[in-house]
């Protein structure tokens, strides 16, 4: 008990003290962001962790291993995700779905070693996007207010509680010795940071304040994918009032990929958004827009932009 305490205490305290910044932060007159000075706060902090520490190691992990090495490592880790896509998959009643997962699982595991080689994608069989967050809002809790988390980058309440129940299912965390485990949690988080370098500088272009361009993207993502692509058409995503123009149908399965115009999210390492169409355009965007009139091919491309400490 002696040895509890003292953790014990130490939560308390980070407790008291996070919901003291909390209370400092309400009402900030957007509905979706309530905390938004706290939120910037900690979009700060993110950005200066990966400026130092996070950036700069992904560089030198680019620079030391060669493509095809690199790729291998990211199709490894996204193999072992794919048995917590295939448990929330079976949560959310999909079972068609999970037992696509499962069968990704044994293919890569086997024809793939230990999913190296991604071999069913190749055989066609498709990769879906679940996570405990999204099995709430598929069974009907709303995603609270938006809540950025240090080393972690967007989320809300209601993502953040997914975010800790997919760490508990995560295969990752059972595997000991703990420095072996660690290994495992450090190079899977600087092989996702590292796929996003040559993009990082986009940011500048596309959004004039890069945390209310995050913060949008994050939220429309995560409605997008808890509808399974298929979000309610009448939903106002304006973030300054978003209150849905109709009653919000509950989300049905389907494929998680999502038509255009649509603003994606995907988060990897610190955060990151996959950006596709012009949902939320910003000034430099509608002049590009402009300038690329004439071709109607540059509508509908896909731009990926690492946004440090605070999404891609």
């Amino acid at each position: 008990m002696s040895s509890f305490s003292p953790r014990l205490r130490a939560m308390l305290l980070c407790a008291a003290v996070f919901l003291f910044a909390l209370g400092g932060c309400a009402s900030t007159g957007n509905s979706s962001d309530p905390l938004e000075p706290f939120n910037r706060g900690v979009y700060k902090f993110n950005d200066g962790v990966d400026n130092l520490f996070v950036k700069p190691a992904a560089e030198i992990y680019r620079g030391l291993l060669p493509a095809v090495i690199r790729t291998g490592i990211s199709n490894f880790f996204a193999n072992i995700n794919d048995v917590i896509i295939a448990l929330n998959n079976l949560l959310q009643g999909k079972v068609p779905e999970a037992i696509n997962d499962v069968g990704r699982i044994l293919v890569n595991t086997t024809l793939g070693v230990f999913g190296v080689m991604d071999v069913a994608t190749e055989l066609g069989v498709e990769k879906h996007n679940e996570d405990f967050g999204q099995t709430l809002g598929y069974w009907g809790i709303g995603s609270g207010p938006y809540l950025v988390l240090p080393f972690v980058g967007p989320s809300s309440l209601r993502d953040s509680v997914g975010w800790l129940v997919d760490i508990k299912t995560d295969p990752k965390r059972y595997v000991n010795p703990v420095r072996d485990r660690n290994l495992l949690y450090g190079v899977n988080y600087i092989s996702r940071r590292s796929e996003l370098l040559d993009a990082g500088k986009l940011l500048e272009v596309a959004a004039l304040d890069p945390y209310e361009f995050l913060r949008d993207a994050y939220l429309q993502r995560r409605q997008n994918l808890v509808y399974d692509g298929n979000p309610p058409e009448e939903v106002d995503f304006d973030t300054k009032d978003e209150k849905p123009k109709t009653e919000t149908p509950k989300p049905t399965g389907g494929s998680t990929r999502a038509p255009l115009p649509v603003v994606a999210v995907e988060e990897t390492a610190v955060n990151s958004v996959l950006i596709t169409g012009d949902r939320f355009p910003t000034p430099a965007e509608i002049e590009a827009r402009e300038r690329a009139a004439a071709d109607p091919v540059k509508d509908s491309r896909v731009v990926r932009i690492w946004l440090p400490g605070g999404g891609e």
